[in-house]
């Protein structure tokens, strides 16, 4: 029942943010301060989840080499302005092959 508790908890709190966000000022999402900051938050959770699924495995560092061969290659493909899903093809594939070669 605790877990229920939790989840309904969970759920108004996600409600009250949004709503909070929503009546906001617009003197307040106009400041530039708050417009870049709403620029660079998605930027870094971004980045933070990349670097915790290519580098963690369960509470530890990890250092998994196929994966960050496959993250290499989707930096590569992206220098190379390549669509976002062959970016996401490369590194799949990528990985795929090194799993392969090394197991």
């Amino acid at each position: 029942m605790t877990v229920w508790w939790a989840i309904v908890i969970t759920c108004a709190g996600c409600y009250a943010l949004k709503l909070a966000g929503l009546s906001a000022p617009r003197q307040v999402l106009d400041h530039p301060t708050v417009q870049r900051f709403a620029a660079l938050v998605p930027v870094a959770l971004l980045a933070a989840l990349i670097a915790v699924q290519t580098f963690a495995h369960g509470q530890q560092l990890h250092f998994d080499g196929p994966r960050a061969a496959g993250l290499g290659a989707a930096v590569v493909a992206l220098l190379l302005r390549a669509p976002f899903l062959v970016v996401l093809a490369t590194a799949a594939v990528v990985t795929a092959v090194l799993r392969h070669v090394l197991s």
